[in-house]
């Protein structure tokens, strides 16, 4: 039997974005339901390192995006405290020649610019910082403000101290429309969900979801593995990763890319990444990205060679051309809003991309320009 429910807004997706969409909407006072065809976290989120990074982001829209996501999830640490594991652990990236010291050092100057606390560090003061590194690396720079979450955790306490009802366990097969064209709620396999406004949380399954609503976004999947070491005394002080990984993330390339990404976590264990291609959805196991990840990570820290890794995992980053993602109104449907495309940032950029999806749907001007967001920025797919 289909039931019908009517709310404010309808966000679909459960995962770390959605969670933040609907904590800020409901606290603007709208009624708020999400929904997700899986559980909470689910996809991407529960597949994430939860980095809330400033560091690997070029002065720009989306490092004005981590800046504000950054003082919302200062808010947040404050008021749900140890519930989300967050650690204020700062992240320093290594440089392992002076040439890359040399460009590091001019992004690090661009980002101060815009905002961005940076420490140059020589390379006899690394192991000040990170006692355990390898000799011979050229220098670093270290980010204080970069922080870290544990994913699923932080979602699910985000959208329980959110007002929104939650569904689970529903596929959104379409959307539902006015006389007029505009949308008015979605419909899933288990009923029609009415709503003035819906918002598009979906992830790597964002141009899924898009599609199913008449609209090109044109979100690819992203896969990434990660490495997860049996659990250790406290060694690994910050996130640390190489100079590679920020060119890594800018890059277009659908072919396997792999820098070392190493920081520890509040249970114990080591987290290895990190290794982007695109390759669909598939999850099967790739060798060449877990080798290159292990040799990675010994280079940065020579002690992992002994250490056993006890699993590994795939997630998918969601990936939109342009690097940035689709946040706000949809001008081609009225009622539809987007705030997925994160890829690999979107844990560190959720609680900005939820404040400003909030104002928009409050009628407020949102407290950044959306126009680098604006999810008809693609052009249509060729007929």
């Amino acid at each position: 039997m289909s039931d019908s429910l009517t709310c404010d807004v309808v966000i679909v997706g459960a995962g770390m974005t959605g969670a933040a969409c609907a904590l800020y909407a409901s606290r603007a006072g709208l009624d708020v339901v999400v929904v997700d065809r899986g559980p909470v976290a689910g996809g991407t989120t529960g597949a994430g390192e939860g980095n809330l990074l400033v560091s690997d982001k070029e002065p720009g829209p989306e490092l004005d995006l981590a800046l504000l996501s950054l003082r919302r999830w200062g808010e947040l640490a404050g008021e749900l405290g140890d519930r989300i594991e967050y650690e204020a652990k700062g992240g320093l990236v290594v440089a392992t020649t002076p040439g890359r010291l040399t460009a590091l050092r001019h992004l690090a100057v661009a980002q101060r610019a815009a905002g961005v606390e940076t420490v140059d560090v020589t390379a006899d003061r690394l192991r000040d910082l990170e006692p355990h590194l390898a000799p011979g690396l050229a220098g670093a720079v270290h980010y204080p403000q970069d922080a870290q979450v544990m994913p699923a955790l932080a979602a699910a306490h985000l959208l329980r101290a959110s007002a929104a009802r939650l569904l689970t366990g529903r596929t959104v097969t379409g959307v539902l429309r006015g006389t007029d064209g505009a949308l008015r709620g979605v419909r899933t396999d288990r009923g029609d969900l009415r709503a003035p406004a819906v918002v598009n949380a979906a992830g790597t399954w964002g141009g899924e979801v898009a599609a199913r609503a008449g609209v090109h976004l044109p979100v690819l999947p992203r896969r990434g593995f990660v490495l997860v070491t049996e659990p250790l005394p406290p060694r690994i002080r910050h996130k640390v990763y190489a100079a590679d990984y920020v060119a890594d993330v800018a890059s277009d390339s659908a072919a396997l890319q792999t820098s070392p990404v190493v920081e520890g976590t509040a249970a114990g264990p080591i987290l290895i990444g990190a290794s982007r291609e695109r390759v669909g959805f598939d999850r099967s196991l790739s060798l060449p990205a877990v080798r290159a990840l292990a040799a990675g990570a010994t280079s940065l820290f020579p002690f992992l060679a002994q250490v056993r890794a006890l699993r590994t995992y795939a997630g998918f980053r969601p990936y939109l051309p342009d690097h940035l993602p689709a946040i706000g109104p949809d001008p081609r449907l009225p009622g539809l809003h987007h705030a997925c495309g994160h890829e690999g940032a979107g844990i560190g950029l959720a609680t900005g991309t939820g404040h400003l999806i909030a104002q928009v749907l409050s009628g407020k001007e949102p407290d950044l320009d959306l126009t680098p967001f604006r999810p008809d920025r693609f052009p249509p797919e060729a007929r």
